[in-house]
């Protein structure tokens, strides 16, 4: 669960942090798709069952039950108040999937607020899995999957054997729409809630935030009568 990416941030005013009260929050977009990726898995019968896993507030049965809308069949809430960091989060899935026993875990690769890009490749090192992150497509045979990744240079494809993860990207899927009628029996579906002391997990923070403040106003730009003038300004900048 993130801030809603239509909503505009706003800096609290002691500067230790976003100030959430009253603002809107949605499913991470890359988790979204990766959700998406997991019941269509499923609804080409590559998959028995579709497990979704969030990790926070109470609030973030919202958020699951979103995911349950749109076909997961169970969802899992590891409920805390506190900051939790990427290696937090990994522990605490890697705890999820020592009891469920997927052969697949596939992620978000990023959360759209802190960015980290860190949870997926810290899960895989916990588990001692095979990793393809960033996948823009995925394709499921047999006990391997086939992961094409974004690359610098263009487009690379992974063969990794299962169990695997997989971290998601933008271009992998569209997430569906959730229809009225699965919106209601996205409420019968079940949702464990499990608070994180009694995990056994420590998810003591690493990192400490000395401040957070807004970007600086960006200054107002000026119309050139021509190139040369262009060209002055950026070299009077350093720009060039």
């Amino acid at each position: 669960m993130v801030l809603d990416a239509n909503m505009r941030p706003r800096v609290k005013a002691d500067g230790t942090g976003i100030d959430l009260s009253g603002m809107k929050l949605s499913i991470n977009p890359f988790c979204e798709i990766a959700v998406e990726e997991a019941v269509r898995l499923k609804e080409k019968g590559l998959a028995e069952q579709v497990v979704a896993i969030s990790i926070g507030p109470a609030k973030a049965q919202d958020s699951l039950r979103q995911a349950l809308a749109m076909g997961a069949d169970s969802a899992r809430l590891i409920e805390t108040d506190g900051p939790i960091e990427p290696l937090a989060v990994a522990k605490l899935i890697r705890m999820v999937v020592d009891e469920e026993k997927p052969e697949l875990v596939i992620l978000g690769k990023q959360a759209v607020d802190d960015d980290c890009n860190q949870t997926g490749q810290m899960l895989a090192a916990l588990l001692d899995w095979p990793q393809a992150t960033f996948a823009s497509a995925l394709r499921v045979e047999g006990t391997v999957v086939h992961v094409t990744r974004e690359v610098d240079g263009g487009h690379q494809t992974l063969s990794l054997p299962l169990p695997a993860v997989v971290t998601t990207d933008l271009r992998l899927n569209e997430p569906r729409h959730c229809s009225l009628p699965n919106i209601m029996k996205a409420r019968k579906k079940a949702l464990d809630v499990t608070p994180v002391a009694a995990c056994g997990v420590d998810t003591v923070p690493r990192l400490k935030v000395l401040g957070v403040k807004p970007p600086e106003p960006r200054k107002a730009g000026r119309r050139v009568a021509d190139v040369s003038e262009l060209v002055g300004d950026l070299r009077a900048a350093g720009a060039i």
